[in-house]
């Protein structure tokens, strides 16, 4: 059995090139920029170009589609619907199921804990582009002639991840290990979920090769309770061995900075993400899977140790 990763590159693509090399799969690997690894088959490609898509898919059984756009709506607009159609046209053409992993912006401001079945709305232009692709996906999984899954997580952080895929890692443990104060946005007593990328990993893996899992929206093992943005702060300096000082981006903060920086333009939209309760379940995967999530205590210590052991890598 084939699996290939689309948009290899990030956090994700890498985490779950491990685990399937682990487990002795076949593994190819396509991205913009090619970072060969041993052990699999690597190739350089465009997926807004179809002949591109269709060539990184040939002989698959198994594409995950894993990429990572540049944070910017305009480019979100422009590239994922492509992205997404050409994803599914070529797995139909070479008979290969899709797996394609998910965020959480379609859902909007949910009052309440977010599960499969809650109802999308996006009260952010990014959000309006990751329902336009669920629906199309969802659509999909009506018909007879692709396999799908789409598989959500949280905000990310754990190994795998750097400053540019994870935004609690480039604003907290980052920040601490070179003396400086982290950041929070918005509220740092609000309870937020965030999923362990080796947990997202492994979740890709499981839901690929279980038959019954296919044509469903599943939310990948996350820890919960959610954690709130001090008592993260905490773990990684208590791991780090610094004092657990930090500086909180408020709204207003925020609103000016969005006028000269163009992270803090597009971040401006989301940061509801952070002023009120962030409740992410995983319990349909945890208990079709037996799965016991990482906690956040582990899930910091270990995010931590990768860290130190990969400087300058």
């Amino acid at each position: 059995m084939k699996h290939t990763i689309l948009g290899a590159g990030g956090s994700i693509g890498n985490a779950l090139t491990h685990v399937l090399l682990k487990n002795g799969e076949a593994v190819r690997l396509l991205s913009r920029n090619i970072h060969p690894i041993e052990g699999t088959e690597y190739l350089k490609g465009d997926l807004t170009s179809y002949a591109d898509t269709l060539e990184g898919v040939k002989q698959s059984d198994i594409v995950y589609l894993c990429v990572g756009l540049p944070y910017d709506t305009k480019i979100w607009k422009e590239r994922w619907p492509k992205i997404i159609r050409n994803t599914m046209d070529a797995c139909k053409e070479v008979g290969a199921k899709l797996i394609f992993f998910d965020n959480v912006y379609m859902y909007g401001k949910v009052d309440g804990i977010m599960t499969e079945k809650t109802a999308h709305h996006p009260i952010s232009r990014k959000g309006e582009v990751r329902a336009e692709i669920s629906k199309l996906l969802e659509e999909e999984m009506k018909k007879d002639d692709l396999d799908v899954i789409i598989a959500r997580a949280a905000d990310l952080y754990g190994p795998f991840g750097t400053p540019a895929t994870s935004i609690p890692y480039m604003m907290v443990p980052d920040r601490l290990m070179h003396g400086k104060a982290a950041q929070w946005m918005a509220d740092v007593n609000q309870p937020h979920s965030y999923t362990y990328i080796p947990d997202c990993a492994e979740g890709l893996y499981l839901l690929a090769k279980e038959d019954t899992a296919w044509n469903q929206i599943w939310h990948l093992p996350t820890h919960s309770p959610a954690i709130d943005g001090k008592t993260f702060i905490d773990l990684a300096a208590r791991e780090i061995g610094v004092e657990p000082k930090y500086t909180t981006l408020t709204k207003s903060l925020m609103r000016f900075g969005k006028l000269f920086n163009k992270i803090a333009r597009e971040a401006y939209e989301m940061l509801y993400q952070n002023e009120y309760p962030y409740h992410f379940d995983s319990s349909k995967f945890n208990r079709h899977f037996n799965y016991v999530p990482v906690n956040y205590e582990e899930g910091i210590r270990k995010t931590i140790q990768w860290i130190n052991q990969n400087k300058g890598r």
